[in-house]
């Protein structure tokens, strides 16, 4: 599948990277050992960080792209441009599939969603390819279920 994406700013996408790296730092991930961090940019500039919170329950986990959306929508901003999301594994990681249902939810299907490698500034400094994935929750969840499903007519019961 090939969606287009929008296209942002390089200083934004390079503001929007380092703030995904920056919320990494406050992942608390005690049981995994495997963090991850988020950054969305809003439609007026803002950037909203995220970190993934582990619980011992392990389903009261929360993920760093949820904590981010989260943290936004509770504050009222409900319209955002990209989103950027990294680990500390060198290669870019897609979201798990909650998050993607979570992400289709609240931003259109082709927002700029940037899977950053953990090794990127050493890329970048190295004068290497970035490594980055430049994707959309429209190829990450194709045929998805979204809000405007919920205003289909339905056949009488």
């Amino acid at each position: 599948m090939s969606v287009s994406t929008w296209e942002i700013s390089v200083p934004d996408k390079e503001r929007l990277i380092k703030a995904a790296f920056e919320a990494k730092q406050f992942a608390y991930s005690r049981y995994s050992k495997f963090r991850v961090g988020a950054a969305l940019l809003t439609a007026d500039g803002q950037i909203i960080k995220g970190a993934n919170v582990e619980n011992a329950s392990y389903g009261g986990t929360i993920c760093a792209e949820r904590t981010a959306l989260v943290k936004a929508v509770s504050e009222g901003i409900t319209a955002f441009t990209a989103l950027a999301v990294t680990t500390d594994v060198a290669s870019p990681l897609s979201p798990c599939g909650f998050c993607r249902q979570f992400i289709r939810e609240f931003c259109a299907q082709t927002m700029p969603i940037l899977l950053v490698p953990a090794d990127y500034e050493a890329r970048v400094a190295k004068g290497e390819p970035e490594g980055i994935l430049e994707t959309s929750i429209a190829e990450l969840l194709p045929h998805s279920f979204g809000p405007e499903e919920l205003e289909l007519p339905r056949q009488p019961s």
